[in-house]
């Protein structure tokens, strides 16, 4: 057994070897007592592990299981917020030159939803767009877009047809992003909305946390579009830029092989043709 760890117990003074013959202020005592806790301590862990474990719980893997238990209530919580925001569907889909792309859905009447689209590849990035109740009126119509949101509350329940159009381009087709958000996002607390007694701080830190998830979910799509439309601009201009430079290089070699011709011209000595030499 190490010498920390042989039976003993403090006393509340300090050998006089390590006094030195002289008097000790209570700050020196106070910090040997807390040495003599801290090996005692470490004497409980060697025990309980060379015991099967049995004292294992109150040693260093103690701060583990508490981290393990805040990661997963802050996982549980994230998953919660995340399943609170309304219901919806996302869909980046390509739209040929002359053509045209419709989408159905089916709704309740006094549904709340969202139409946000956006062109990221194509021509000069627009579409024309509309949106039709299932009495077919258009409640919704743009044209030459490049982007826009349009939120509406039903009247009538039946299936709402939304569409993009491309038939006014003739040679270019288009890569569009739209995302359309049905219904009124739940409060993340019961009876957030009936509820008369403030918050607490936790549901504060909850409703914060929520609304700033839900920025950063917009800022990624945001940004992720953004990635894909200049990603495509960037990729033509190198297209655009590979061919100049193989015109470049072809008019290069063309125009060099002409000069040499002409140059080598100038210094050929031209014979006299076989009949002028027989007169």
């Amino acid at each position: 057994m190490p010498a920390e760890c042989r039976p003993g117990t403090f006393n509340g003074s300090i050998p006089r070897s390590a006094r030195g013959g002289q008097r000790v202020s209570e700050d020196a005592v106070t910090q040997q007592r807390g040495l003599f806790i801290r090996k005692r301590r470490r004497c409980r862990c060697r025990a309980g592990a060379t015991s099967g474990g049995a004292g294992r719980g109150r040693c260093g893997p103690r701060r583990g299981a508490r981290g393990a238990m805040r990661a997963l209530a802050l996982a549980a919580l994230l998953c919660a917020l995340r399943a609170g925001r309304a219901g919806g569907t996302e869909l980046t889909f390509e739209l040929p030159d002359s053509d045209k792309q419709c989408f159905h859905q089916e709704l309740e009447r006094g549904l709340k939803f969202t139409l946000d689209y956006q062109v990221i590849t194509g021509g000069h990035y627009d579409v024309d767009c509309y949106v039709e109740d299932p009495n077919g009126r258009t409640i919704y119509k743009e044209t030459k877009k490049q982007y826009d949101s349009f939120p509406h509350r039903t009247e009538v329940k039946g299936v709402y047809t939304f569409c993009f159009s491309n038939e006014f381009s003739t040679f270019s087709h288009k890569t569009v992003y739209f995302d359309f958000q049905v219904g009124d996002e739940p409060p993340i607390l019961p009876d957030m909305s009936n509820r008369v007694t403030a918050l607490t701080q936790m549901e504060s830190a909850c409703v914060t946390i929520h609304e700033a998830l839900n920025t950063v979910i917009d800022s990624q799509t945001h940004y992720r579009l953004r990635e894909a439309q200049d990603r495509s601009r960037a990729e033509d201009l190198n297209g655009r830029v590979s061919y100049w430079s193989v015109g470049e290089t072809l008019i290069l070699f063309v125009v060099s092989i002409g000069q040499v011709m002409l140059l080598k011209s100038f210094f050929t000595e031209k014979r006299p043709g076989s009949g002028g030499a027989g007169t």
